[in-house]
């Protein structure tokens, strides 16, 4: 006797029917108007190993100009970094953060680094200010620069100076 509740059992046929008809209909898709797969954003997903920093600036920045934005920028990291698998930094922009003029994003770059571009911080007003810190993987010494791009679209650039005495890339 059967004990199933199911008053309409499904056959092995009935299974594999429905199989193939979900699979023909998974092919067919693109071309029945479905959306596309989801992609990388922008091209910051398109990251290439040994990208040299001045490409690296030219793909975030393009040809908009940087400016010196050591006055404004508070750049904290160790000079000597006894590991460079692990070096503390910290970014603080002195900037008002209201919706008509705020910090809208800081990028970390370090100029020797194979991807050059080691964090990306998108900010809003909501921030209350405009500070970030993490941690640095650096391959040898470098400079470290930090970019803060503010709302009106300027770019402000602090660079420091990193010795790392035993690298953390694998450099």
């Amino acid at each position: 006797m059967n004990d199933r509740t199911d008053p309409t059992p499904l056959s092995r046929r009935a299974l594999l029917k429905s199989a193939g008809v979900l699979g023909a209909a998974g092919l067919l898709a693109p071309w029945l108007g479905a959306p596309p797969p989801a992609l990388a954003q922008g091209n910051l997903g398109n990251l290439v190993p040994e990208e040299p920093v001045e490409a690296t600036l030219k793909r975030l920045f393009g040809g908009r100009p940087i400016k010196d934005g050591s006055s404004a920028i508070k750049l904290e990291l160790p000079i000597i970094a006894e590991n460079g698998a692990l070096v503390p930094i910290s970014v603080e922009v002195a900037s008002l953060m209201t919706p008509q003029s705020y910090v809208k994003t800081i990028y970390v770059i370090s100029d020797k680094n194979r991807r050059p571009m080691n964090a990306r911080f998108t900010l809003t007003p909501a921030s209350g200010q405009a500070f970030v810190a993490t941690n640095l993987r650096l391959g040898e010494s470098t400079d470290v620069r930090a970019v803060a791009e503010l709302s009106d679209g300027t770019l402000l650039m602090a660079r420091r100076d990193v010795k790392v005495t035993i690298g953390g890339c694998g450099g």
